[in-house]
């Protein structure tokens, strides 16, 4: 039976830990905060980068895609240790560069069987797909099968998340400043939907308990078959996972359900306060 290794990248949200555990390679984005640039999950770890992100007069962070070189060592890496094929699962093409990086890298390894998946999405979007790739790979599925698998179920998964503010938005420059101060002044919880590659505001709403509920609301619509609760540094994250447990249709697996703090390569675009969750749906 062929060995076929799982790489990520840092923008996936993975934990480190947890990435061991199921033998996944990540491949760091870079964040700088200021002058000062560093490896996401290597140099700087999550809780680090929160530190950093809401200390008093902190530069505003900025991220930057994977490097080819980056991929070509975790490629190479991966092959040495035994690995037949790879099946290399990452952020959106329409919002990072690190899928082209991957690209190129694998052209460097011409004889080598690498397919590359692109996860439409980003955060757990990209960790839910990885786990799936791992989990298919068990049962001796080859690389192209475990591709053409995460290629078909990505469109049963589902990003919604609440923003607590929208200045993020606007640093990261997506969208105006005259938006911005407008969601302020009315106190606005942009409430945003990652699918399909694409960021948009599903809804607006004014205080942050209805931004939980609208969330809870959109994403119980189906059944989920994997819960990936997020959140960016917030207290009461666990009563929100419960709320939300407690409405999906016909239940969920407890094993099947997670809480994860968004790390470095996500968290600047969404800024501290933030929570929502990511769903793999069952096929319809």
């Amino acid at each position: 039976m062929s060995h076929v290794a799982i790489v990520t990248d840092s923008a996936s949200d993975m934990e480190p830990g947890r990435a061991a555990e199921l033998g996944i390679t990540i491949v760091p984005l870079a964040v700088s905060f200021g002058a000062e640039t560093f490896r996401a999950g290597v140099d700087l770890s999550t809780v680090d980068f929160w530190s950093r992100m809401t200390a008093p007069d902190a530069p505003f962070p900025t991220t930057a895609a994977s490097a080819p070189g980056d991929f070509l060592a975790a490629y190479q890496a991966a092959f040495d240790a035994g690995a037949d094929a790879i099946v290399s699962i990452h952020v959106a093409g329409t919002l990072s560069g690190t899928i082209k990086s991957a690209e190129v890298a694998k052209g460097m390894l011409p004889d080598r069987e690498i397919r590359i998946v692109d996860s439409m999405g980003a955060s757990m979007c990209e960790s839910v797909l990885a786990e799936l790739a791992v989990r298919t790979a068990a049962d001796g599925a080859t690389a192209d099968r475990i591709a053409r698998t995460c290629e078909t179920r990505r469109s049963d998964i589902a990003m919604t998340v609440a923003l607590d503010t929208v200045e993020y938005l606007k640093r990261g420059g997506r969208i105006s400043a005259a938006q911005a101060a407008i969601g302020t002044l009315l106190s606005l919880k942009p409430i945003i939907d990652v699918k399909d590659g694409k960021v948009e505001v599903a809804d607006k709403v004014r205080t942050r308990g209805k931004a939980r509920e609208r969330i809870i609301e959109m994403l119980t619509a189906r059944p989920i078959e994997r819960l990936a609760v997020l959140h960016t540094t917030n207290a009461d994250v666990e009563a929100f996972r419960d709320q939300l447990v407690a409405r999906i249709p016909g239940g969920i697996d407890p094993s099947m359900v997670s809480i994860n703090l968004v790390g470095p390569s996500v968290g600047p675009h969404l800024g501290p306060g933030c929570v929502g969750a990511v769903a793999l749906y069952h096929p319809a």
